[in-house]
């Protein structure tokens, strides 16, 4: 039995993987911005016999993501998942852009993944995983134009997430960059490509064979590596 903390658990493939870790048998860490409009997670954990439990963290903000940590107790966390995230600006942004989204932007998608992983990090030992969902849309390879902010922003997480693995190998913990696919859920439309069940199936195969050499590897979704 692993212990998975996931972010963004509340909805979309953050839930689904909460759902698949906790019918594997895993201890599952669910963390939210706002438990109370969780009600699929509260129901998922009210059936999980206590192997699933939900906390608050708002990963943009210092104090709430050290408050999440410290109320998970002190048990060592096997595999993380920073999954939360927001989609940016929905207009067009050439001739303008609104900075304060922009800033909201960078520091859910940059900086939080960091927190996050700060937060928990003095309780992973040698052979823990830190799985970042990035996108497609980070690669110099996407060959369309807009979503400005979303795209920056994850194309500055694989960056970051690159620097941090290398930092992490003396320690054995490995650092993983994956592309969820274009997935059915509130942020991809009901016309994306795959369902969350297909992707969390994938990325839970990714994170269960990912290994040290390959710490900061860019992958799809279905194990192929993403072109950067």
């Amino acid at each position: 039995m692993a212990t998975v903390a996931i972010t963004g658990a509340g909805r979309g493939i953050g839930l689904e993987l909460a759902r698949q870790h906790v019918e594997a048998g895993d201890r599952v860490i669910a963390l939210v911005r706002n438990p109370a409009s969780a009600t699929k997670l509260a129901e998922l954990a009210a059936a999980s016999d206590g192997r699933l439990t939900v906390h608050a963290m708002d990963v943009g903000d210092q104090a709430s993501v050290s408050a999440g940590a410290a109320e998970t107790s002190d048990e060592a966390v096997d595999l993380l998942y920073n999954v939360a995230g927001v989609s940016g600006p929905a207009a067009a942004e050439l001739e303008s852009s609104d900075w304060a989204e922009w800033n909201d932007v960078f520091n859910i998608m940059v900086q939080g993944p960091l927190r996050v992983l700060q937060a928990f990090l003095p309780r992973m030992a040698a052979g823990a995983k830190v799985i970042n969902f990035s996108s497609q849309l980070a690669a110099s390879t996407w060959p369309y134009g807009g979503y400005y902010a979303y795209a920056a922003a994850k194309a500055a997480l694989n960056r970051l997430m690159r620097s941090v693995a290398t930092d992490l190998k003396e320690r054995g913990v490995i650092i993983g960059l994956v592309h969820p696919g274009w997935v059915q859920t509130e942020m991809g439309g009901d016309g994306a490509d795959i369902t969350p069940q297909e992707s969390a199936e994938g990325i839970r195969k990714l994170a269960a064979d990912w290994t040290l050499d390959r710490s900061g590897d860019f992958l799809k979704w279905n194990g192929e590596t993403h072109a950067w």
